[in-house]
């Protein structure tokens, strides 16, 4: 190629004062290769995008995070002592205008199945001015006072046409228990029915004494059962050293039984009794303990009559 063929080239004059150096191009081109933005995402923002993504904790942000801060709101304003003494009283007043309304008021007390003096118990532990609202009474706790008498087996506390109905069952004495220092009913399964203050008006009804003897009500009952044609004459039934029974009889006679079958022992002196009229005679005490057979104590006008008889019998058989 000649040299007329050649391409004119542009020659483009620079001055040096105004041009940047080799430097600042250097530098300017390493700054502009690392403010070049990345496509790829950051490990920040796609972690992000991945929580995000999840259902539980986009429940969370859309409907847990605003629930959380009106709980807040409310909790903080709440807070405030004034707040709570104005709501306390708006309650209070709003219970108090239903409670007092007339289709909730309670206007007497009907108490039945029990006898007068019981009634009269029913109504001194449970006293009451009347007309009272319904939403103000615990019926549970009616039931458990009623049924913390004494002479009340069980009782059922219900609310009729504004009427307050207290039905009750009434223990049933059976027996009599003198205490230490005190008399008291029971029933036939031991259960206490009573304080009494004197034995007056309920003499028809057996005595039993000593220390556990209420508690073994039944067994007495079946004693004074089995005592047939004795039954008269038994002024009680005493209980010794918590684990056996005497029968105390008119004219100072025991009949001291076992321990163990002591119904059975009984039904042996009622046999002799009616064979040979054992407790007719100068007998003090029928000793059943042994359990093979009765033990007699006499009394001392029996046993000086027997030792003259014996003297007699020696002084004959000598002559």
């Amino acid at each position: 190629m000649s040299a007329i063929d050649m391409p004119r080239q542009r020659l483009v004059y620079r001055d040096p004062d105004t041009q940047p150096s080799y430097t600042e191009r250097m530098e300017r081109s390493a700054h502009q290769s690392t403010a070049r933005p990345d496509p790829s995402p950051s490990r920040i923002k796609y972690r992000l995008e991945r929580i995000w993504l999840t259902p539980l904790y986009r429940s969370l942000i859309r409907t847990g995070l605003p629930i959380a801060i009106v709980v807040g709101l409310v909790a903080n304003h709440f807070s405030d002592p004034v707040v709570q003494a104005r709501l306390a009283e708006s309650v209070t007043n709003a219970r108090t205008m239903i409670e007092n309304r007339p289709e909730f008021a309670v206007n007497l007390m009907q108490v039945q199945g029990g006898s007068t003096s019981v009634s009269k118990q029913v109504r001194e532990a449970i006293p009451m001015v009347f007309p009272v609202s319904s939403l103000q009474l615990d019926l549970a706790a009616l039931k458990e006072k009623i049924e913390a008498i004494d002479a009340v087996k069980s009782a059922g506390v219900f609310l009729r046409g504004g009427v307050l109905d207290v039905e009750i069952v009434e223990r049933v004495p059976a027996l009599v228990w003198r205490g230490a220092d005190h008399l008291e009913l029971v029933d036939k399964v031991g259960a206490r029915a009573g304080v009494l203050e004197a034995r007056e008006g309920y003499l028809e009804l057996p005595l039993i004494l000593g220390t556990g003897a209420q508690a073994h009500a039944s067994e007495a009952l079946r004693l004074l059962a089995a005592a047939g044609p004795l039954s008269d004459r038994i002024r009680g039934l005493r209980r010794v050293g918590e684990r056996r029974w005497d029968v105390m009889l008119d004219r100072g006679q025991i009949i001291q039984l076992p321990v163990a079958h002591p119904v059975a022992a009984l039904e042996r002196v009622v046999a002799l009794q009616r064979a040979r009229d054992l407790l007719g005679r100068d007998v003090t005490v029928v000793d059943m303990r042994d359990g093979r057979r009765p033990v007699l104590r006499l009394t001392a006008a029996a046993v000086e009559e027997l030792h003259r008889l014996r003297a007699i019998a020696d002084g004959e058989s000598e002559t």
